[in-house]
C-alpha cells in the first residue's frame, strides 16, 4: 500500500479484563505498521480494554487526516464485527462521514483475508519442521459453541481449503466446546504425528491453558509432546504471527480496491 499522509489506521481488538496478553499481538502489529510510515497515524482500541472503542471516536483530530481505515483484528465475521464495532464506533455502513468531513472506512476482519490458508500452513510447518506432511494430521482449533459459531465456520472453511490442496494425511477443524472436540483428538486422527494450530488472534487463556489441557499435554510450544504413542506439535495462536501486520495493511488497501471495482462496474 502506498503511503497515505492524509489517512489513519484504527486497529480494533477484543482485549481481555483478565489476561493482558490478549491485546499484545494487536499492539505489536500497530508498532510494526507505525514504523513503516504508511499512515499519518496508527492507533488501537479494544472492547474489553483501554482505550475503548468509544475512546477511538476522539482519535485522529488532525484536520489533515481525511480518511480513517478501521480494521477489526478478529478471526471471523460475527457479532462483534457486525454489531458491536459498528455500534460503538457509530459506523453507518462501509463508509461513514463524520461531522468534520472525515470518512471512516470499515474494512473486513483479518481472518477473512485470502492469505489465512497460507499462514496456517506456514505456522504448521514452523512448529514441526522435520515432520513429513503425509505422516501428520493437522488440527485447526477454534472455540465453537453457538456464541462463536462464525469462528467455527471459519475454521471449517480453512480445513476444507487445506484438505483440497492434498496437504497432510488428515486435516480437521476441531473445537473446544462443540463436536468434533479437540479433546477427542486421539480418536479423530490416525497419524503418528499431530500438528495443532489454534485459530485465535492471541495467546490468551484458551491457547495457553485450556487447549493444552484438552489435548493432555504440558510444556512449551515448539516441543514434540509424546502422548499415547504419538507426537503432538502445538503452535502459538495464528494471530501472533508478525506477518499479520501485512494482513492488516492489505485489508485497508483492499477496501479501496473493492470500491474502485464496484465503481467501474456501475
Amino acid at each position: 500500500m502506498a503511503a497515505r499522509n492524509e489517512a489513519a489506521l484504527l486497529i480494533v481488538g477484543h482485549g481481555s479484563t483478565v489476561n493482558p496478553a490478549s491485546s499484545a499481538p494487536t499492539l505489536a502489529h500497530a508498532v510494526t505498521i507505525r514504523s513503516r510510515e504508511i499512515f499519518a497515524d496508527v492507533s488501537c482500541c479494544f472492547w474489553k480494554e483501554e482505550p475503548s472503542l468509544r475512546d477511538a471516536l476522539f482519535f485522529f483530530r488532525d484536520p489533515a487526516i481525511r480518511d480513517v481505515y478501521v480494521v477489526p483484528n478478529f478471526i471471523s465475521e460475527g457479532y462483534f464485527t457486525r454489531t458491536v464495532i459498528p455500534r460503538e464506533l457509530e459506523l453507518s455502513g462501509a463508509e461513514t462521514e463524520r461531522s468534520n468531513g472525515q470518512i471512516w472506512k470499515y474494512c473486513e476482519p483479518v481472518g477473512s483475508h485470502q492469505s489465512m490458508t497460507e499462514h496456517l500452513l506456514d505456522r504448521a510447518h514452523e512448529i514441526a519442521p522435520g515432520v513429513r506432511e503425509e505422516e501428520a494430521a493437522l488440527l485447526i482449533v477454534a472455540h465453537g459453541t453457538s456464541l462463536n459459531d462464525n469462528s467455527a465456520v471459519a475454521a471449517k472453511e480453512q480445513a476444507e481449503k487445506i484438505r483440497k490442496l492434498g496437504r497432510y494425511s488428515e486435516v480437521l477443524n476441531v473445537y473446544m466446546e462443540e463436536p468434533p472436540l479437540v479433546s477427542d483428538w486421539a480418536n479423530l486422527t490416525k497419524s503418528k504425528n499431530v500438528v495443532v494450530v489454534p485459530f485465535f488472534i492471541s495467546d490468551g487463556l484458551h491457547s495457553y491453558e485450556d487447549i493444552p489441557a484438552l489435548l493432555g499435554i504440558e510444556g512449551k510450544t515448539g516441543e514434540a509432546h509424546q502422548l499415547q504413542g504419538r507426537s503432538i506439535f502445538y503452535s502459538t495462536a495464528i494471530g501472533t504471527d508478525s506477518r499479520f501486520a501485512d494482513v492488516i495493511i492489505e485489508q485497508a488497501a483492499t477496501f479501496d480496491q473493492r470500491k474502485q471495482v464496484l465503481q467501474s462496474v456501475s
